[in-house]
């Protein structure tokens, strides 16, 4: 599945944060950044003008932020998943892996927000393997490495923020 049709649970505090962060970017961020080019284009020589270089690199991870944050706001379910032990993105997962308990989130730091909690991708070998498991579950998984991790899946809750 790629990321343009994965779908991203959010928080309503989450979605109202990214829209934000769009909204400003969008607005008077881009007219921030618009104004310093001007303002270093006005200085000459653009060869050898780093105000302007800087301005446009910033620019240019500002438009990837838009496009990002665009990407994610496309395909968004406000809210939390149900609470009916099945892992999925937007999820707390608490799980042995590898011997070792660890509770995190399955989902994306967008999600998180500024909470302090670790953090899996769905599509991260980890996420892959536990995405769609219930409670009691026990699954294995090849890391890039090539070591076999097994993976006993013992709590699934709807993260809350």
């Amino acid at each position: 599945m790629s990321e343009t049709t994965q779908v991203t649970w959010l928080t309503q505090e989450a979605f109202d944060r990214l829209k934000d962060e769009l909204a400003r970017l969008e607005g008077e961020g881009r007219a921030e950044v618009t104004e310093r080019i001007a303002t270093a284009r006005d200085e000459g020589d653009l060869k050898e003008n780093g105000g302007y270089h800087a301005a446009r690199e910033e620019q240019a991870k500002q438009e990837a932020r838009i496009r990002e944050l665009k990407v994610k706001l496309r395909n968004v379910q406000v809210g939390v998943p149900l609470d009916d032990g099945v892992v999925e993105p937007g999820m707390v997962v608490t799980a042995t892996v590898a011997g070792e308990e660890l509770v995190f989130l399955l989902g994306s730091r967008e999600i998180a927000g500024s909470a302090d909690i670790d953090v899996f991708s769905p599509t991260s070998p980890l996420g892959a393997a536990i995405n769609g498991c219930t409670v009691g579950d026990t699954v294995t998984y090849t890391t890039p490495t090539g070591a076999e991790i097994t993976v006993v899946i013992s709590g699934a809750k709807p993260f809350i923020g």
